[in-house]
């Protein structure tokens, strides 16, 4: 599809639609919005707009169409799969002034949302209502709920309660064509027709721009326990994993984390924390509930199901400030190991009970190709992060011999019942790589759905294929 370029007719009229307070046009001011966490990859738009309202979307999903003005929706922008940059240029909408938590419906338990807002201040809101929105990214002091809503995103606390998917049930949606819908209804079950909601979740802003969230609650859990195992292989820690499982627990989460991520947020995050030889790896385990004695005997049942994996020491957090230090441990490690070296980080996700095999593939590719890696992420989902780490790696092997060590990550992901992406999306980075997992007959149907949506291509093109 070839695009046209925004003309100063185009810009006038977009200015008429939103006010000139609404448009950035000035390339340094443009910056922040040419980037997004993934990489150090930037690429700029031709203007950045603004909207406040479904109908200035609207307005202006209309112009860009009639126009075949490509359009990239961006939310907060914390993104790792480059699903918000503006790799053809044209018109960024940003939509962070769609930020207000419209309405918390006690009595249904549900509550309806712009797009814009904050995961963790909505969070704290509904807690104030003693309800519970569980999906919490790790960036959720940042990330806006329509990204987590468009990327599929997730958090440590999927094991339990779910998905996102699970927690949305209606979206207004602007269409390319500037058309205005409902995806479903404000209802606990859906069978009316294709579920479109559904469909939505997870498309990376590649269909339609959403506007407005109706989000399911629920009842909020009184108390938690939270535990820090720690073990001698990578491997052990998670053959541990499945094992919890079995034993007939569903924490409310567990993470995994390898040494070198946490010697990182020691090092570059200032975290008090003792790491003592002989561990390389540790489990994040949280219960929670709301009678304390069934939380202390899942902890015992936990406990007696570590010590089959070799299981070297068992912290337990006594007070909310050491629960604190150890959720911070896990979440700053991202941005540890980011701080640390040029990286590349990769999503992958597999049955659970596969965990040991994925870690340890991960690092045999390492060594034939010559990088190292750090690893952690939701063990309980067998979702790991895969943080490849540039070190001593040569620019030459960086910049081409790595994509084959990626592949086989991929390939090895996909051989033990995986596939490419648990909750970071696809976006620009991971799209060459869809062949490993998905056919000619898949990416058929997908842009068969796409051209329905957006027959002009000009919603986030470039993204997922």
């Amino acid at each position: 599809m070839k695009f046209n370029k925004i003309t100063e007719d185009l810009l006038s009229a977009i200015k008429l639609i939103v006010g000139e307070d609404a448009v950035i046009t000035q390339h340094a001011s443009m910056e922040k919005y040419s980037h997004d966490e993934t990489e150090d990859l930037h690429y700029y738009p031709e203007v950045v707009v603004k909207p406040k309202s479904p109908q200035e979307v609207s307005d202006l999903m209309k112009l860009c169409d009639e126009n075949l003005i490509p359009v990239t929706p961006r939310g907060a922008g914390t993104g790792l799969s480059g699903g918000a940059l503006p790799v053809k240029g044209g018109l960024l909408m940003a939509m962070e002034r769609f930020n207000k938590i419209l309405d918390i419906d006690g009595e249904n338990l549900q509550a309806t949302v712009e797009p814009g807002v904050i995961t963790e201040e909505f969070m704290e809101a509904v807690a104030a209502k003693n309800l519970f929105y569980p999906v919490d990214p790790a960036s959720k002091g940042s990330c806006f709920i329509g990204g987590n809503v468009s990327h599929g995103s997730g958090g440590p606390r999927v094991v339990k309660y779910g998905t996102i998917r699970e927690y949305i049930l209606n979206l207004e949606v602007v269409l390319p064509n500037g058309e205005i819908i409902w995806t479903g209804a404000n209802t606990l079950k859906y069978a009316s027709g294709y579920n479109l909601t559904q469909l939505m979740i997870g498309s990376e802003g590649t269909l339609g721009i959403i506007t407005k969230i109706v989000v399911k609650l629920i009842p909020r859990p009184t108390q938690d326990a939270l535990m820090l195992a720690s073990f001698s292989t990578n491997e052990l820690a998670c053959m541990a994993v499945s094992a919890i499982f079995k034993a007939g627990i569903v924490p409310s989460a567990l993470e995994f984390m390898e040494r070198k991520g946490v010697e990182w947020v020691i090092k570059y995050d200032a975290i008090n924390f003792e790491l003592k030889d002989g561990i390389e790896a540790f489990l994040l385990i949280e219960v929670d509930g709301t009678n304390a004695d069934v939380i202390f005997a899942d902890c015992e049942k936990i406990n007696a199901v570590l010590e089959q994996f070799d299981c070297q020491e068992v912290l337990f957090a006594d007070t909310s400030a050491q629960k604190e230090d150890l959720w911070r441990l896990r979440r700053t490690m991202a941005v540890s190991v980011k701080s640390n070296s040029v990286y590349k980080e990769e999503d992958t996700v597999v049955p659970r009970a596969q965990l040991p095999q994925l870690i340890k593939g991960i690092k045999e590719i390492g060594v034939r190709y010559g990088f190292e890696s750090v690893c952690y992420g939701h063990a309980g989902d067998g979702n790991l992060h895969v943080n490849i780490i540039k070190a001593t790696m040569s620019n030459a092997d960086w910049n081409n011999k790595l994509k084959d060590g990626i592949r086989e990550i991929f390939e090895l992901t996909v051989s033990l019942g995986g596939t490419l992406s648990g909750e970071h999306g696809i976006g620009l980075v991971q799209k060459e790589f869809m062949p490993i997992k998905y056919s000619s007959v898949h990416f058929e149907l997908w842009r068969g759905i796409k051209s329905i949506f957006d027959k002009n291509g000009i919603l986030n093109p470039g993204k997922i294929f």
